[in-house]
Order: structure tokens, then C-alpha cells, then sequence
């Protein structure tokens, strides 16, 4: 089967993450009382937001009762809008080395190009509305983890881009940055599941997930999608 869709992370793989991301997440917590460590919040990179705020909280309330929607809610309404803020007004966001060459030969080979994030809608299109991918149709889809059922590692998100494009999974990629990016992929069945170095994960970390690939540059997609 032939590649006819390749999904991107966006922060870490496509876009520069100078650790803002964990950064926010560290600054969110912490209006609520909670301390959190770098440590703790790296290996929730990728996910639904919502989803590691709750981990978060599992491991620093020690009052269950205290974990409610509400409090998971008014955390990531911080978070949010501490990513917002960062994303609208730094001018320290660039896409990634190669990410702009690559999106356009995927176009000129008839090859469908994705986003999907662990962020919201929201977050989502402050980045690509700046980076002007929006404008210049560098890309064909974009699905936020709260468009979808359940965000990362389920397959939603892929599978919400693959019901657009009239795709199977044998004919799809996922590229990404984290352990659940690679499950992401796994999950959906894709035919390349590609992890990449060039952002929160190491080598090191991201091969005991059994990606199909692992690269340090997005240059390196050209040799694996069409030699």
C-alpha cells in the first residue's frame, strides 16, 4: 500500500517546544496549589490535556474527593491560557527545520499532511494562524484532542482525519515526539508509526514503545516515505 496520509504532532515535532509547554503546565498547577516537577509532567507530553492535569492531581491530592471536573477544568482554563498567551505573542515560534519543505512535497506528491495535538482547538489554531500554515494550506487537517471522544493513544483524532481523506490505516503515517504519539499510532494500525528526537522524548525513550522508525530530523521522512 502507498503512503496517502502523514499525521504530525504539532509542539516537539513540527513546531519549536523549548520546554513552553512544560512550562505552563508547571505554572497552571501551581496557581492551584500544586508544586510539580519537570520530571513529572515530561512523560505526559502528547496527552489530552485533561488527561495529564488528572495524573497530575493523582499523584499530588492526596484528597480524592478534592479531584473533581470542576477543579480538572480550572486548571486547564490556566494552562490554556498561559499557551495562548505564550503563542500569540512570542517571537520565539518557528516551525521546525524541514517541516515547511516537507508538508509542500507531500502536496506535490498528492500525499494528505495532518496536524493533531494533546492541545485544544483553541491553542491549535493560535499557532498555525501565526505560523501562516493556515493561510499558505501547508497542511490538510488539523484535529485537537478536544474535537474527539478520547485524545491520546486512542485513535480518534486519526481516525477523524482518515474518514476525511477516505483512507485505510495500511496507508497512513504518524510522526511524533512522545511515547503516546507512537502509541497513537500503534493503536490506529498505521502503516509507519515514527518517532522523533526533536523534542520531549530522547532515543533512548522512545524505543522501548516499538516505533517503525525513529529519526532526528524531519529531513530524514523523504529516504523513509520514497526510496
Amino acid at each position: 500500500m502507498s503512503l496517502k496520509l502523514c499525521v504530525f504532532d504539532m509542539a516537539g515535532t513540527t513546531v519549536v517546544d523549548r520546554q513552553n509547554v512544560h512550562a505552563a503546565f508547571i505554572e497552571a498547577m501551581a496557581d492551584f496549589g500544586y508544586n510539580v516537577t519537570l520530571a513529572e509532567v515530561n512523560p505526559l507530553m502528547g496527552y489530552k490535556k485533561t488527561t495529564a492535569i488528572l495524573q497530575l492531581l493523582n499523584i499530588h491530592e492526596t484528597n480524592p474527593d478534592k479531584i473533581t471536573v470542576e477543579l480538572i477544568d480550572s486548571i486547564h482554563e490556566a494552562f490554556e491560557k498561559y499557551m495562548v498567551d505564550f503563542y500569540a505573542t512570542t517571537p520565539d515560534l518557528h516551525a521546525l527545520p524541514f517541516a515547511e519543505d516537507l508538508f509542500n512535497t507531500l502536496k506535490g506528491k498528492g500525499i494528505k499532511a495532518g496536524l493533531n495535538t494533546g492541545f485544544s482547538r483553541k491553542v491549535a489554531d493560535v499557532i498555525v494562524e501565526r505560523l501562516g500554515w493556515k493561510e499558505r494550506n501547508l497542511f490538510d487537517y488539523l484535529v485537537a484532542s478536544d474535537e474527539v471522544e478520547q485524545g491520546r493513544p486512542y485513535p480518534y483524532m486519526i481516525r477523524k482525519m482518515m474518514d476525511n481523506a477516505g483512507v485505510k490505516e495500511n496507508e497512513v503515517a504518524k510522526v511524533g515526539d512522545t511515547e503516546v504519539d507512537i502509541n497513537e499510532g500503534i493503536n490506529t494500525g498505521c502503516l509507519y508509526v515514527i518517532g522523533v528526537t526533536t523534542g520531549a522524548f530522547t532515543r533512548e525513550e522512545l524505543l522501548p514503545y516499538k516505533p517503525t522508525h525513529i529519526i532526528d530530523s524531519l529531513k530524514e521522512l523523504e529516504q523513509i516515505f520514497f526510496n
